[in-house]
């Protein structure tokens, strides 16, 4: 993974490359690794997350069918540029 340094403003980078590392899970799986995990619960976490992505999967089928309204954008209000 690489993250490339702006005009030296590393706070800008470390930013960047936290959410890189959280799209990739690394922090979840970090987190999973800290105490040992029993099969029993972790067959039961997989099957969650199983059944939330099919329900994920589902819904988002069912808004791009229509059957379901689309999710509300969300606005962002910017201040006025300074000048």
């Amino acid at each position: 993974m690489q993250v490339l340094v702006r005009d030296n403003n590393v706070e800008q980078a470390l930013r960047v490359l936290k959410k890189k590392l959280q799209r990739e899970g690394v922090f979840r799986e970090m987190k999973a690794r800290q105490a040992f995990e029993k099969p029993s619960e972790k067959r039961a976490r997989e099957k969650a997350e199983a059944i939330r992505r099919s329900r994920k999967l589902a819904r988002k089928q069912a808004q791009r069918e229509g059957l379901l309204p689309a999710p509300k954008k969300k606005v962002i209000a910017r201040a006025p540029a300074r000048g």
